[in-house]
């Protein structure tokens, strides 16, 4: 059997909620042995997000997020738990937590601390807001840092409501734990190749803040600005998924020859023969304008007629799936995103799996997500803690 590709890194996980377990559940499927140290009774907050099928604290965020971990309970302020950790620290690469930056010094689990203990160690700080700057400290949550990032702003640029809204998903969390995850990795490479351990900080806003930027700060990049932030095709409202005869669809043409061909195949050629639509450049400023027309033939034909079509002639297109619709998506159920699994105490239950391939290593066994403190036993036979 093949190795998996982070077999030999131990993480200790003191992360909460959604942006660092996001992280540590990556480390894990990659084959890591993360161990997420909870508080008693309660664990992870994540636990309580969604209704639990069977346990208390056994919630379906949870089942997904934690997956691959094993959960130790030690109570940190009994010289004991402090024992334990220190001994679990001292054999473990990555520490890595999202506690304030307060409240990691009244804990003494400063990087300086830590370093002693395990000199060469990764330390992982994911934060809210940089450490270097007047928002330091301050609590940071996905609504916090979607509306102090820009995000909460873009949908009235589109659509033309004064009132920002959320995009409706744990946005900041997860990019924030790819960013994580990423930094990880680096810093594990760094330590390869020199022997060193570093301080890692990744926070949110400044992570959210770049991510939104990339197309978004727009013309705005020069020094002085030539144009205003905002990159106009994001923006432009008409570039939205329109109704078909049973449904809805999203087509891409964005190559003029592919835009080109698809008024042909709808009747509109005609159309560019129009002021301000006949060359290449008028129709890129007037794109709006083709999808208006887009949106009048549409109708006429059902989802799967038009998918047909526009396959044949290898214009990108797609129909618009609803959450649901994805469990049954041919391409996702062939790719093995999804199995249905056995839960040691939740029964069955659907487990999206990891998305990326690798040809030189099998992906690892994912183990399911640990009721709290399952593996406390266990760590403490390995730490050397049950001989006394």
């Amino acid at each position: 059997m093949k190795p998996s590709l982070l077999n030999d890194l131990r993480v200790v996980d003191m992360t909460t909620v959604i942006f660092g377990p996001y992280c540590t559940q990556i480390l894990a499927d990659l084959g890591a042995d993360v161990v997420k140290i909870e508080p008693d009774k309660i664990g992870d907050a994540s636990r309580n997000i969604g209704k639990s099928a069977k346990t208390p604290y056994m919630g379906p965020l949870h089942l997904r997020l934690n997956r691959g971990k094993r959960s130790v309970v030690w109570d940190l302020k009994s010289s004991r738990g402090r024992e334990a950790l220190e001994r679990l620290l001292a054999k473990s690469d990555i520490f890595i937590h999202n506690i304030r930056p307060d409240a990691v010094e009244r804990a003494n689990l400063d990087y300086e601390t830590v370093r002693k203990l395990r000199p060469d160690i990764i330390y992982v700080h994911c934060t809210g807001f940089d450490t270097v700057g007047p928002y330091n400290g301050l609590p940071a949550y996905d609504d916090i840092i979607q509306a102090a990032s820009g995000a909460a702003s873009l949908l009235p640029r589109v659509d033309g409501n004064p009132a920002p809204r959320f995009i409706p998903m744990a946005f900041a969390d997860k990019v924030s734990g790819l960013h994580a995850a990423y930094a990880v990795m680096a810093a594990v490479i760094h330590r390869l190749r020199t022997g060193e351990g570093q301080y890692v900080e990744v926070p949110m806003l400044e992570s959210i803040a770049s991510f939104n930027l990339l197309e978004h700060l727009y013309e705005r990049t020069f020094d002085p600005a030539i144009g205003s932030t905002g990159y106009a095709r994001q923006l432009d409202p008409s570039r939205q998924p329109m109704r078909t005869k049973d449904g809805y669809i999203v087509i891409a043409p964005y190559q003029d020859g592919r835009w080109l061909k698809f008024l042909e195949l709808s009747g509109l050629s005609h159309v560019v023969e129009e002021p301000g639509l006949t060359t290449l450049m008028e129709r890129r400023t007037n794109a709006d304008r083709l999808y208006r027309y887009m949106a009048q033939v549409l109708p006429e034909k059902t989802t799967a007629d038009w998918l047909a079509l526009l396959s044949e002639h290898q214009i990108p297109a797609s129909r618009v799936n609803t959450i649901d619709d994805l469990l049954d998506d041919p391409q996702l159920k062939a790719s093995g995103l999804f199995t249905v699994r056995e839960h040691p105490t939740e029964g069955r239950y659907t487990e999206v799996g990891q998305p990326v391939r690798f040809s030189a290593v099998e992906r690892s066994a994912l183990r399911d997500a640990p009721t709290i403190g399952q593996h406390t036993e266990e760590l403490n036979r390995e730490l050397g803690l049950d001989e006394r």
